[in-house]
């Protein structure tokens, strides 16, 4: 979108576009009406969606009382009863069809994306295909993953089993801001799939964005109650939820994490979390210098670092150390920077504050106790509000915040190492295990490198798209990285309960009336012996 050219749903606003051409360009606000009317909200109160470009207002999100959320949970459950009993044809043509809008409204998904996150569009429009692959791959696979499935019974020939897959019920999701349609949209599309309903609680900073999918389930065939936006505070209305759903699925911080299995424990519910990491990229002494520094940028400052599976530490193998570390410098410092909907900018802004001063403060706490900047280390108001310059430290060590701690944001410290043994051991510390990156030419050598990594997902020649965008290979974090697992069998199969059915035919399994318990207990034994003669399990 230029800003000679604005989009459907944009007006001309006030602000003076000399810094920023995006900023002379408003929401519509019967358009966010439309958007917010989809939220269960009898509260009377509202919040401001405030734009991290520039500041300028989005439009009034109402708030959901505990009330509505109750009300949410009361009307899913009865959109959940009526769905569940429809085929697993008829879920897989609406999710094909919701691929369609998806791809069709791409532009408004982007603008608003970028206009409530401040992320780069590039970076939108990756949220779009991430959903829509989502949609296709589980309309595509549904039989693979829902029908039931024959397996041996005890008594061949007498015993048969059936084993159904089975919804949870209602299924409560709570999402992030970093990815605000992705995150939003892609959990829930196989809890439908599985026959459940769900009751969405996205985040408050980029409510609009995940609005947008929701009126495209509903536009695609989905009933209206099946999937229900509520909106608030997550202490009071993620709360809430965990206490009204049947599963919960939760993407945030590790502290908060810990809160919501707590929660889920409490009601014996499952749960899956994709929490926080501390990811590391290996680049070996055999890597395709060029590649490993073109990849290392995308790695550590998509969506400005605020990607859960980015990369915030970088181990560099010694003899390649000074090459790479120029090229990837360079690489940095040639990105396009800015705010805004322009195609070209390769990075855009932090969304708040709050991410602001954690980036500065990790920054300001590595160079006072000795760490190097390579590049950026400054914050840009000129850009927008939040935005700081990609930056490279060098010299970390281990009494610096950056060290240990998440930082969320366009900053990577790097570290050389002297053999590959101890890069394992490095990129194995800490208590985190989302994802990983090993650059190598020898990819047989990084695939064997990444089952000593004690990480979800490990990506060999890449940043993290080949695990990411392959919608059959699951993810998610180990230890305080999460768990649980999204994408795959493993995702639409933690919304659903296993229930084994056994038919038993010809005679019981039981000694019969003219058979003593002893001698039947003998048969059996006998019986046991010649199945494992003869290799059945």
């Amino acid at each position: 979108m230029s800003a000679q050219n604005p989009e459907p749903g944009l007006v001309e606003g006030p602000h003076d576009p000399e810094h920023n051409p995006a900023a002379s360009y408003a929401l519509e606000p019967e358009y966010v009406a439309e958007l917010t009317s989809q939220i269960l909200s009898t509260s009377g109160t509202v919040a401001q969606g405030l734009s991290p470009i520039n500041g300028q207002p989005l439009g009034a999100i109402p708030q959901s009382s505990i009330e509505d959320v109750e009300e949410a949970f009361v009307r899913a459950r009865k959109a959940q009863e009526a769905w569940a009993r429809t085929s697993l044809d008829h879920r897989a043509e609406v999710l094909l069809r919701f691929h369609d809008l998806v791809l069709e409204h791409r532009d408004e998904i982007m603008d608003i994306a970028v206009w409530e996150s401040a992320k780069a569009r590039r970076d939108a429009y990756m949220e779009v295909y991430h959903v829509a692959l989502t949609a296709r791959y589980y309309a595509r696979t549904i039989h693979r993953h829902l029908d039931t499935e024959r397996r041996p019974g005890v008594v061949p020939g007498a015993t048969r089993i059936d084993v159904n897959r089975v919804p949870k019920g209602v299924v409560g999701i709570i999402s992030p801001w970093n990815y605000p349609f992705t995150m939003a949209m892609s959990d829930g599309l196989p809890a439908l799939a599985a026959g459940n309903a769900v009751v969405a609680k996205a985040d408050s900073q980029t409510m609009l964005t995940s609005l947008i999918g929701v009126k495209l389930l509903r536009e695609a065939g989905f009933p209206e109650d099946l999937w229900i936006p509520v909106a608030g505070p997550g202490s009071k209305v993620g709360t809430a939820i965990i206490e009204r759903a049947n599963y919960v699925c939760f993407t945030g911080s590790t502290a908060t994490g810990k809160r919501v299995a707590a929660g889920c424990a409490e009601r014996l519910i499952s749960c899956s979390l994709e929490l926080g990491g501390k990811n590391p990229i290996l680049v070996l002494k055999d890597a395709n210098i060029e590649r490993a520094a073109e990849g290392a940028v995308r790695a550590t400052f998509s969506n400005a670092g605020q990607l859960c599976v980015s990369t915030e530490r970088m181990l560099v193998a010694d003899e390649v150390y000074d090459r790479f570390v120029g090229r990837f410098v360079a690489r940095t410092e040639a990105m396009t920077l800015g705010a805004g909907q322009d195609w070209a900018i390769d990075m855009g802004s932090l969304i708040s504050q709050d991410q602001l001063d954690t980036v500065q403060a990790h920054v300001a706490d590595a160079v006072a106790k000795g760490a190097t900047v390579l590049t950026g280390g400054k914050h840009r108001p000129d850009i927008a509000p939040y935005f700081f310059e990609p930056t490279i430290l060098e010299g970390v060590t281990e009494d610096m915040d950056v060290c240990g701690k998440e930082t969320f944001g366009p900053l990577i410290s790097l570290y050389r190492f002297h053999d590959e043994t101890e890069a394992i051991a490095k990129a194995n510390e800490g208590n985190y295990g989302l994802n990983a990156s090993i650059w190598t030419r020898d990819a047989k050598r990084g695939r064997a490198i990444a089952r000593e990594i004690k990480a979800g997902t490990v990506n060999v020649n890449e940043a993290y798209a080949a695990t990411f965008a392959s919608l059959d290979a699951p993810m998610g974090g180990m230890r305080e990285s999460g768990v649980g697992r999204r994408q795959g069998a493993e995702g639409i199969h933690r919304y659903t309960e296993v229930q084994s059915v056994g038919t038993q035919r010809v005679y019981p399994i039981t000694a019969p009336g003219f058979v003593s318990n002893e001698l039947f207990a003998k048969g059996m034994a006998i019986t046991a012996k010649l199945m494992k003669g003869i290799g059945k399990a």
